[in-house]
């Protein structure tokens, strides 16, 4: 029997699975990142997580197919190359190279959201759909569409930066450089700076006395939804307002893709209806009524497994399509010298 690694590494923790090859997870763990450690201790630890999880099922590494690791930030899937990732504080990392080296095992990266997209696409909410729009609502805000099981790309690796749209009406600075994108209005974050900034501005909410003074600073996505449940108006006002600039972005894609469904993932989506139904009211105003007459909107069903599965199972795809040739140049790619 052959099997499929699948890793999520995060700026936090890192997820390795154990998948077997129709890509169902037989096991998992996890341990901190530890970014700060610099990438080679990073990739030291994953290449040691990996092998201690073949070792705990008594897999020998040539029953693994392949390994696919999901890293965050711009990735060049070709080359095995991790262009920027603010939050691990990689640039120009051969990740591929590095992690083959280690474990002497066919390894495929990408982009992390376009591993959970791929899993959610192919095993998760959106399996028995052809045309796939994954959206992950967390600290920050990404997408990546999935056409008939094959990855849409677009030119540079690009494509699915629905989170740096910008919104009409909004100005808060994004970490892109650009002012007032989506993300700076829908993700976690965003979602906090809002209900900071209408307090600041006189408004009361019930969020006052559940953290008094100083305390106001550790208030959390959740924290909102709560509020809300509680009929506070900050809350209410913030989730609603967020919901529908959603549904205006998404309605762009739609618009622009087409997709059968829209998975939407992330912990910000945990949100439920308080942030989905103005969502979804918004994106059915914006489109033409032959998209939304054939689209189905649903939320993730793997949730934290979906980066992990996705990586498994996009590292057996890109390994089946690859010729002899592509295939003995990542041998060489992922085993090179130093220069």
């Amino acid at each position: 029997m052959k099997f499929l690694v699948g890793i999520d590494a995060g700026g936090t923790n890192t997820v390795c699975g154990l998948l077997d090859g129709r890509g169902n997870l037989l096991h998992k763990i996890q341990e901190p990142t530890e970014a700060h450690l610099g990438y080679e201790q990073v990739i030291d630890k994953i290449a040691r997580m990996v092998k201690s999880l073949l070792a705990s099922e008594q897999i020998a590494p040539g029953q693994v197919l392949a390994v696919g690791i999901g890293n965050p930030g711009l990735v060049d899937p070709d080359r095995g190359l991790v262009r920027f990732a603010g939050n691990l504080g990689w640039r120009d990392v051969e990740v591929v190279k590095l992690l083959q080296n280690r474990l002497n095992i066919p390894v495929f990266a990408d982009n992390d959201v376009r591993m959970y997209a791929f899993g959610e696409a192919i095993r998760g909410a959106g399996r028995g759909y052809d045309h796939v729009l994954a959206i992950t609502l967390g600290t920050g805000i990404g997408a990546a569409m999935v056409n008939q099981g094959q990855m849409y790309y677009g030119s540079g690796f690009m494509a699915g930066e629905i989170g740096h749209i910008r919104m009409d009406g909004e100005q808060a600075p994004c970490a892109c450089g650009m002012y007032g994108c989506l993300e700076t209005v829908a993700s976690a974050t965003g979602i906090v700076r809002q209900v900071r900034e209408a307090i600041a501005n006189g408004k009361s909410s019930l969020l006052q006395s559940w953290f008094p003074g100083e305390n106001l600073c550790k208030i959390t996505a959740a924290d909102v939804s709560k509020a809300y449940d509680a009929g506070d108006a900050v809350a209410v006002e913030v989730l609603q307002h967020t919901g529908k600039l959603l549904g205006k972005a998404l309605s762009y894609a739609v618009s622009l893709f087409s997709p059968d469904v829209i998975v939407i993932g992330g912990g910000v989506a945990r949100a439920g209806e308080r942030l989905l139904h103005p969502a979804r009211e918004e994106l059915k105003r914006f489109v033409y009524k032959g998209y939304w007459a054939r689209l189905t909107i649903r939320t993730a069903t793997l949730l934290d497994d979906a980066g992990v599965i996705g990586s498994g199972l996009l590292a057996r795809q890109r390994l089946e399509e690859a010729s002899p040739a592509q295939l003995h140049q990542h041998h060489r790619n992922g085993n090179r010298e130093e220069k």
